[in-house]
């Protein structure tokens, strides 16, 4: 097949949605499919640039989030197009509107994946929690962009079970964004202190502060020891609370998965507080690589299903429950071991490998509904003749037979 992924930033390896982007195209093509990419950023084999879209005010605020908008223009997107059978589009902004309407126009079968919670926007603009923040801003994004497609790809059945909620029809194709083979069992490197690891965007919705809030309640503060992966907005603020432990933590942006994977063989535990989530590679990541979870217990977070039990639960947004968690796993290190060999062999069954096949089928199936789509149907009598040209040969029998208009012919 060839395959046309469409996303924004598909260069920028910050965030989750890009990550999954890259990894299903470099997947998509050892298996043999071409695969090319629109969207912003540097060229490349089989990628269509687009140059960046500036919206007033909403471009400023989304760039602190680390999110770019590619500029929709026809001529790039047309050129892409040709000779694509499926397009896959990551996100519900105005390139992936555009390419969705030529596709549509060119007879290409499309699926839209679902990335961004409503959640992710409430959040950073003050509105937190609100349910009816969050149903305006899903309602906005289903007429804008998803009431175009008949199917979805979504990462988890969390974010399945909430679109049904708030009124998207489609088929929902629950498909995990995978985890890279990379991310496997690190055995333990001995190390002072206790160290916990959290990687994700230092954004409001992500709620790093309550594990900064929980090292200060802790009985063993003086020997943990934080490490933040990732950038944000809230970087200033959460190094300025960092100062006041007995640790401050060390923040560092994404590089190559081995070094990750060197860091989370020197932690103990990753805690993921973030109470917004469709499914967190971050954290799937660091359970596959056997660091126990700790998750925030939270309503709009699907990463709370992956808790094996209690234990990897705390209240969202709640410092003291977290300390406490947090201490009764410090205490428990037989436990925690354990547990974090018994969380590697969970993960297996998210392996980016199964996701990839999983979405080839759905490929598949679009590619069978235009062909059934397109197929002629045949007439309720099993002839293949259509009305018309039966009349006519009835015309053209009764001429050589001699007919008139108002005569029986048996041989008519």
């Amino acid at each position: 097949m060839t395959i046309l992924l469409a996303m924004d930033q598909f260069d920028n390896s910050t965030n989750g949605t890009t990550v999954s982007a890259r990894r299903f195209a470099e997947q998509l093509r050892l298996r043999g499919h071409t695969v090319r990419v629109i969207g912003t950023g540097s060229p490349g084999p089989d990628k269509f640039v687009l140059p960046r879209k500036n919206i007033p005010l909403v471009s400023a605020v989304a760039e602190k989030q680390g999110i770019v908008f590619a500029q929709p223009v026809k001529e790039v997107i047309r050129s892409a197009l040709q000779g694509v059978d499926v397009v896959h589009l990551y996100l519900p902004f105005p390139m992936e509107k555009a390419v969705a309407e030529e596709a549509e126009k060119m007879g290409i079968p499309r699926l839209a994946a679902y990335h961004l919670q409503a959640e992710n926007i409430t959040y950073f603009i003050g509105l937190g929690k609100s349910r009816l923040a969050a149903r305006l801003l899903y309602r906005f994004f289903y007429r804008y962009f998803f009431r175009r497609f008949s199917h979805i790809h979504c990462p988890s059945q969390f974010i399945a079970d909430e679109l049904a909620y708030y009124g998207f029809r489609a088929s929902f194709h629950v498909i995990s964004n995978g985890i890279s083979p990379d991310f496997t069992y690190q055995t333990p490197v001995p190390h002072e202190g206790f160290h916990i690891l959290m990687t994700g965007r230092l954004a409001p919705e992500k709620r790093q502060d309550v594990l900064l809030k929980a090292v200060r309640l802790s009985k063993y503060r003086d020997s943990i020891h934080l490490w933040f992966a990732g950038g944000g907005p809230l970087r200033k603020k959460y190094g300025r609370m960092g100062k006041k432990l007995p640790n401050p933590p060390v923040f560092f942006r994404f590089g190559p998965n081995s070094e990750l994977l060197e860091r989370m063989a020197r932690c103990d535990l990753y805690v993921h507080t973030s109470e917004v989530e469709i499914e967190s590679l971050a954290c799937m990541e660091g359970f596959a690589a056997g660091l126990v979870p700790l998750i925030a217990n939270a309503r709009t977070s699907a990463t709370r299903y992956f808790a094996l039990d209690s234990r990897s639960l705390f209240e969202a947004g709640n410092p003291q429950d977290l300390a406490e968690k947090i201490d009764w796993w410090i205490e428990h290190p037989q436990e925690r071991a354990e547990a974090g060999r018994r969380y590697a062999g969970y993960a297996k069954q998210f392996s980016l490998a199964r996701s990839v096949e999983k979405i080839e089928t759905v490929y598949r199936q679009l590619l069978e509904e235009k062909h059934h789509a397109q197929k002629p149907e045949k007439p309720r009598n099993g002839n293949p003749a259509s009305a018309s040209s039966l009349l006519r040969r009835r015309f053209r029998c009764a001429r050589r037979a001699g007919c008139g208009s108002g005569e029986k012919n048996s041989g008519c």
